[in-house]
C-alpha cells in the first residue's frame, strides 16, 4: 500500500504547485488516487476545491504563448508508423485520418498541434482539434493503459484547460482557415475537453461524478465537458 496523505499535506502540495500554475497539471498530486487519511475526502476533491478558491491566481498564472509560426503545420502528415508504441498518438492519427464527422465533436481537423514558439517554451501539443459547426474543440486524448498508471479526470481537465489558456485562439482559427479552408468564424467559442476511452479511470470517475461535487464544480467553472470513445468494429465511436 502506498503513502496516504492527510488533507493539510495535499493543500501544502497545492501551494507548492501554484508557484507555477502553467505546470500545475504536470504535478504528481493531480494523479493521486485515494482519500485523505484524516478526512476520508478524495485527494482530487481537495485539489479541485483549492483550485476554485484560488482560481484567479491559477488563471492569471498561465501565460499565453505568442506563436509566430502557424499552428497548422502539416509537417507530421507523412510520419505515420502503425507499429509505434505511442498509443495516444496512433489513436489520434486514426481518428483524424478517418475523415468522419463524429457525434458530439464534429470533424477532426488535425492532431498534435504545436503550442511552442521557441524550443525553450514549456508546453505540450494539442492532441486533437475538432469543429462541430458551432464550437472548436481542443481535445486532450487519453488512451487507457496499465490500470495503476491511468491519469485522473482532474489531470485530463487541467491539461486541456492549460493548453486553452496558452493558445492564441484567433490565430489558431485563422491559421486553419488559411491552410485547411474550413472557414470557421473568428469569434467561434473554443473549449477544452478530455477525450478518454470507455472504462478508463476518467470514465469511471465521471460515472460517479455526483460523488465528486468539487471536481464537478471545477469542470463547470472551466466549461470542460468530457467526451468518451469506444471501439466498434475496428472503428471508433465518440459519445
Amino acid at each position: 500500500m502506498g503513502i496516504q496523505y492527510n488533507e493539510k499535506t495535499i493543500i501544502d502540495k497545492c501551494e507548492e504547485a501554484m508557484k507555477n500554475p502553467a505546470l500545475f497539471y504536470k504535478q504528481g498530486l493531480v494523479n493521486y488516487k485515494g482519500i485523505c487519511s484524516d478526512t476520508n475526502i478524495p485527494y482530487t476533491e481537495v485539489i479541485a476545491d483549492y483550485l476554485m478558491e484560488h482560481f484567479e491566481e491559477f488563471e492569471r498564472g498561465i501565460p499565453k504563448i505568442q506563436r509566430k509560426n502557424s499552428y497548422c503545420t502539416g509537417t507530421h502528415e507523412s510520419r505515420y508508423d502503425p507499429t509505434s508504441n505511442r498509443t495516444e498518438e496512433l489513436t489520434a492519427i486514426k481518428l483524424c485520418k478517418a475523415g468522419r464527422k463524429y457525434e458530439k465533436i464534429g470533424t477532426i481537423l488535425d492532431y498534435q498541434i504545436p503550442l511552442k514558439d521557441k524550443q525553450s517554451d514549456v508546453a505540450g501539443k494539442i492532441d486533437l482539434l475538432a469543429y462541430d459547426g458551432r464550437v472548436l474543440h481542443i481535445l486532450e486524448l487519453k488512451k487507457p493503459g496499465i490500470k495503476s498508471n491511468q491519469e485522473t479526470m482532474l489531470r485530463c481537465v487541467l491539461e486541456g484547460y492549460t493548453y486553452l489558456r496558452i493558445i492564441d485562439t484567433v490565430k489558431l482559427i485563422s491559421d486553419f482557415n488559411e491552410k485547411k479552408g474550413v472557414n470557421i468564424p473568428l469569434d467561434t467559442p473554443v473549449k477544452a475537453s478530455p477525450l478518454t476511452f470507455k472504462d478508463s479511470l476518467p470514465y469511471r470517475e465521471w460515472k460517479e461524478i455526483d460523488r465528486r461535487p468539487k471536481l464537478k464544480a471545477l469542470m463547470e467553472l472551466l466549461d470542460s465537458e468530457p467526451f468518451f470513445i469506444r471501439e466498434v468494429s475496428e472503428n471508433y465511436e465518440i459519445f
